[in-house]
C-alpha cells in the first residue's frame, strides 16, 4: 500500500470514526429519556399490581373476569418486537432467532399461531422467511403511542374473550441495565392474578364502587399497560444496545487510526531514507 492509498485510508476512517461517535451520542440522550419514561411508568404499573393482588384475596372478586380463565390451549397469539433500524450489534438478530425458535415451538400446538409483529426488523424477516403475519406495527415501535398500545390490546382482549384466541404471548427484550438486556416471554392473556396465602375478609374493605366491578375495570388497563411497557422496554434496550455497538465501532475505528498512521510514518520514514542515501551516494560518485 502507498503513502497516498494509506492517506486516503485514514481520512475514510475518520470520516466514519465521526459517524459512529455522533450515533453514540444520540443514542446516549435517547436511551436517557427512555429509562425516564420507563421510571415515571413502573409507579403507575406496581399500583396497578398492589390493587389487583388485593382484589384478589375477596372470593367475590376471584375469577370474576373472563380475563383471567385458563382454558385449553389451542390457539395461540405471539407478539415480537424489534428495532426499525439496524446498527445495534445482535439486538435483532438474536430476537429474530429467538422469535423463530418460539413460533416452531408453538407450531406443536397451534399449527398456524396468529402473529403480531411491532417493529420493522422483526416484521421483515418473519416475512421473509415465509410466516404468515396477521398484522404488523411498525409504527409503534417509533411513536411509542400509549393510545396504540391500548388499541392492539383491546383487539387482542376482543380476540380472547370471543374464544378466538386462547393464549397470548409476548416476547420483548427486557432492559437490565445500559450493558445488560434479555429477551423474555410473558403471558399477557390469561391474566395472571396472584394469589395471596392469607384470605382476608371482605368486611375489612369498604369499597366503592364493588369488588366485582373494580376487578372488571383494573385487569384491561393492567393488559394495557404491561404491552405499553414492554413497548418502552424493548425500545430502551436497543437503545442501549445501539450505544454498546456504536462504542465498540469507534474504539476500533481508533485502533485502525493509530495502526495505519504507524504504518504510513514507517513507510514515509523508508522514503526519507532512501532519498537520503541515493543523494548522499550521489555525493561520492562526483
Amino acid at each position: 500500500m502507498s503513502l497516498k492509498e494509506i492517506k486516503i485510508r485514514i481520512a475514510s476512517v475518520s470520516n466514519t470514526r465521526k459517524t459512529t461517535s455522533a450515533m453514540k451520542m444520540v443514542s446516549s440522550v435517547k436511551l436517557r429519556k427512555a429509562q425516564q419514561s420507563i421510571q415515571y411508568a413502573v409507579p403507575y404499573v406496581e399500583q396497578l399490581d398492589h390493587i389487583l393482588t388485593s382484589l384478589s384475596t375477596m372470593p367475590k372478586a376471584q375469577s370474576v373476569s373472563p380475563l383471567v380463565v385458563e382454558r385449553e390451549v389451542k390457539n395461540v397469539a405471539i407478539i415480537c418486537m424489534s428495532s426499525d433500524s439496524s446498527l445495534c450489534g445482535g439486538f435483532n438478530a438474536n430476537m429474530i432467532r429467538h422469535a423463530k425458535a418460539l413460533i416452531e415451538e408453538w407450531k406443536k400446538v397451534d399449527e398456524e399461531p396468529h402473529i403480531y409483529t411491532i417493529g420493522q426488523k422483526i416484521t421483515d424477516a418473519l416475512a421473509k422467511e415465509g410466516y404468515d403475519i396477521n398484522r404488523g406495527y411498525s409504527s409503534l415501535m417509533a411513536s411509542r403511542s400509549y393510545d396504540e398500545a391500548a388499541s392492539l390490546a383491546e383487539d387482542l382482549m376482543d380476540m380472547f374473550l370471543n374464544g378466538h384466541l386462547d393464549k397470548i404471548i409476548l416476547t420483548y427484550t427486557h432492559f437490565r441495565s445500559a450493558g445488560s438486556q434479555k429477551i423474555v416471554d410473558e403471558v399477557l392473556l390469561p391474566v395472571s392474578v396472584p394469589a395471596s396465602a392469607v384470605q382476608e375478609q371482605e368486611s375489612d374493605y369498604i369499597l366503592e364502587p364493588s369488588a366485582e366491578d373494580l376487578m372488571t375495570t383494573l385487569l384491561p388497563k393492567v393488559i394495557k399497560t404491561k404491552l405499553y411497557c414492554a413497548v418502552l422496554d424493548s425500545y430502551a434496550s436497543e437503545q442501549a444496545a445501539r450505544v454498546i455497538a456504536m462504542q465498540a465501532a469507534t474504539e476500533n475505528a481508533d485502533n485502525l487510526i493509530g495502526e495505519l498512521t504507524l504504518q504510513y510514518n514507517k513507510l514515509r520514514q523508508q522514503a526519507i531514507t532512501s532519498e537520503i542515501l541515493d543523494l548522499a551516494g550521489g555525493a561520492q560518485n562526483q
